[in-house]
Order: structure tokens, then C-alpha cells, then sequence
């Protein structure tokens, strides 16, 4: 009795048994214990990270004179840190009044106190840059490393050639290694998820590494490698240039930041909107079917990259919106940001402008810029495939 080949479930074609993707003349295909090679990639990553991050970004760090803003420390208060930990980071107006009958302490006091702690929390200058920098440089030599396996594939060129002979494509060494080093790098930024930086879509990006896991994983498994390769390589494009304005935005570099940024948001919607929905689920979607019928991995594949889809959606929208209050001179924060808050104990301290910026700012007007103008738009990156 033959064994269909099942992918996770049915990731071929029925029909295609397990004894038709076994190597042969010459011919390799892939295989899911080849996916364990992906644990290895993720350590060395891990390592390699560090490495970089202490003897290469922080000495860079160093040279381009980023340094960590000089935060207050709270007064030690242990109903206020009770609450603050247990309860919320942002009381509301009620509980301000509630505490402050608690500790005897004003009004204003209270919200100071809360300011200062919830800055305590928030991550370095230097830190953020690091972790910028080392995304930068994996997704540049990811994406050229992309470039070099796919330039000469007719793929590349006729989306069609995705499925000619599927699924009995042969691997090439390049996709291994490809692939291996995209997954490994995932995996890196879902372990490290708690320790990085936390932005406000914690969530959305603990969603989208588990997608991408899953369909990477998936895509390797049922040899859905061809049209895999394709993607990744269009995500790492708009990654590079977002992770490289976040570094010279941090290095007060703003007028390459800026211009980086434009040409960052040009491709991403390029790329992420147009060529994504159109050309790659297309691919995906409407040539399978003009040489199988549906079957489990044709439906998983695609609604996967649909889930992609829709976090590529969400994140179009908050780029637009910080553009659009940028183009208005109304932009006050990165929709996804968690920027350092102003903390003065001034009576006017919610209207107070800084005459300086002390790094952690974008979009540099040359002259007044508010502290809620310090996180605008360098939290915001694209994520990949």
C-alpha cells in the first residue's frame, strides 16, 4: 500500500509517494530531520550576536557618541511599587487619588513617581542601537545572499517555473543553507523575544515568528522551497533599510535616517502590498491548480502566507499614519513605540520642549523637538517572511 507523501497532513499532491522523493541520480530532495540542522544555526547566531553586539556595536556605539539618557531614580515607595508591579504601569485618575490618601503624597508627586518608573523600565539608547545594527547586518547578507541562490533560477523570472516538475525538485545548496540560516535567525529573535526590546505589538510579533516558523518549516518539509526562497528574499529587501535609517537615526545621522526611511517605506509597500499579494499568493494561489487539485498543503501554505498578509496590513497602517502626521507636522510618536516619557516635576511639564535631542529621536526638524517626539517611527520595523 502506497504512503502519500504527507508533508504535515497532505503537503503534496496525492499520488506522490514518500518512495518518489527519495535520492536518486543525482537528485536530492528535502527532508524534515534536515530541519534539526536548524538548532545548531540558531546557537551560533545566538553566539554571534553577542559577539557582535559587545566588540562591534558597542565600541561603534562609542565612536558616534550614543549614550544612554541620565533617567531620576524613583523614591523608594512600597505601596506605590506594589502597585506598579501588580496592578498597572499607568494608574488611572481614580487610583492616582487612591494612592495618594495611601501615601499622603500630591497629586502631582504621584504621576511623577509613576513617570519616572516606567522610564526605569524602558531599555537604553545603546541597546536599542545594538539590536538595530545586528538586524541590519543579517538582513543584508541575507538578502544577498538571497540574490546570489536565485539571480541565475528561471523562477526568478517566470513565476510559473515555481511548480514545473513539483514536487520532485531537486535541492540545491544554496536553498539549504538558505533556508538554515532564516529559520536559525527566527528562532534567534523568538528566544530572545523577552530579553530584546519590548515594543507595544509584543504580541504581533510573537504571532508573526511563530508564522514564519511554521511556514518555513512547512515549506521545507512538502519541497515548497522554490516559491519559499522568493519570499524571503523580498521581505529581507525593505528589512535592511529600515533596521540601517533606526541605526543612523540613533547616530543623529537624521537626514540620511529620514531619507532612508522614505525609501524604506516606497519598498515595503512596494514589496509587501503589490508584489506579495499580487505576484507571490497568486503564485501560490492560482498556478498549483492548473496542474493538481486543492489538497491539505496547498490550503495550509496559503492561508499562512495570508496571515502574513494581514500583519503586513497592520503594520502598513501605522507607517502611513506616522507619515501622514509627519507630512502635517502633528507627529508626536511611533503608533508602536514605547518612547521615554518627559520627566520634570514642572507644573508645565506636559507642554515643555527640549531644545536638544539627546539620540533616541527621528524625523530631526533642525530646531524644537518635544520628548514624546523621541520614539516616532525607529520602533517600527517590517517584519519578514
Amino acid at each position: 500500500m502506497r504512503q502519500l507523501v504527507s508533508g504535515w497532513g497532505g503537503g503534496a499532491p496525492v499520488n506522490v509517494s514518500w518512495s518518489d522523493l527519495e535520492d536518486s541520480e543525482g537528485h536530492v530532495y528535502a527532508k524534515a530531520s534536515q530541519l534539526y540542522g536548524a538548532l545548531p544555526c540558531t546557537l551560533c547566531l545566538l553566539i554571534v550576536r553577542h559577539l557582535f553586539e559587545r566588540y562591534l556595536a558597542t565600541p561603534l556605539a562609542d565612536v558616534w557618541g550614543i549614550r544612554d539618557k541620565v533617567r531620576r531614580t524613583v523614591e523608594p515607595n512600597p505601596t506605590l511599587e506594589n502597585y506598579f508591579c501588580s496592578q498597572a504601569r499607568v494608574p488611572s485618575q481614580a487610583d492616582v487619588r487612591s494612592l495618594c490618601k495611601k501615601t499622603s503624597w500630591p497629586e502631582k508627586r504621584v504621576q511623577v513617581w509613576f513617570r519616572r518608573r516606567r522610564n526605569q523600565e524602558r531599555p537604553g539608547l545603546r541597546k536599542r542601537f545594538c539590536e538595530a545594527s545586528w538586524r541590519c547586518v543579517f538582513y543584508f547578507f541575507a538578502f544577498v545572499g538571497g540574490v546570489l541562490a536565485l539571480y541565475d533560477k528561471p523562477w526568478l523570472y517566470n513565476l510559473k517555473e515555481v511548480w514545473a516538475g513539483f514536487p520532485k525538485q531537486s535541492m540545491l545548496p544554496s536553498q539549504y543553507w538558505y533556508y538554515h540560516l532564516e529559520i536559525g535567525f527566527y528562532l534567534s529573535l523568538l528566544l530572545r523575544l523577552t530579553f530584546d526590546v519590548k515594543r507595544k505589538d509584543f504580541k504581533e510579533q510573537v504571532i508573526h515568528h511563530i508564522a514564519t516558523l511554521t511556514l518555513l518549516s512547512f515549506s521545507w518539509i512538502s519541497n515548497y522551497i522554490r516559491i519559499g526562497t522568493l519570499v524571503m528574499a523580498l521581505h529581507d529587501f525593505a528589512d535592511v533599510l529600515l533596521e540601517g535609517a533606526k541605526v543612523f537615526n540613533y547616530a543623529k545621522w537624521h537626514q540620511t535616517a529620514n531619507a532612508m526611511f522614505v525609501v524604506f517605506t516606497v519598498v515595503f509597500m512596494l514589496t509587501r502590498l503589490v508584489i506579495f499579494p499580487f505576484w507571490l499568493i497568486h503564485c501560490t494561489w492560482v498556478y498549483p491548480l492548473e496542474q493538481f487539485a486543492p489538497f491539505f498543503g496547498y490550503y495550509f501554505f496559503n492561508v499562512m502566507l495570508l496571515v502574513l498578509q494581514i500583519l503586513h496590513l497592520y503594520w502598513a497602517f501605522l507607517i502611513l499614519r506616522m507619515v501622514y502626521k509627519f507630512i502635517f507636522s502633528k507627529l508626536e510618536g511611533d503608533d508602536r513605540s514605547d518612547e521615554e516619557e518627559e520627566d520634570s516635576d514642572s507644573l508645565k511639564e506636559g507642554s515643555h520642549k527640549l531644545s536638544h535631542m539627546n539620540g533616541s529621536g527621528g524625523w530631526a526638524n533642525g530646531h524644537r523637538h518635544s520628548e514624546t517626539e523621541k520614539g516616532k517611527w525607529e520602533e517600527i520595523h517590517g517584519q519578514t517572511f
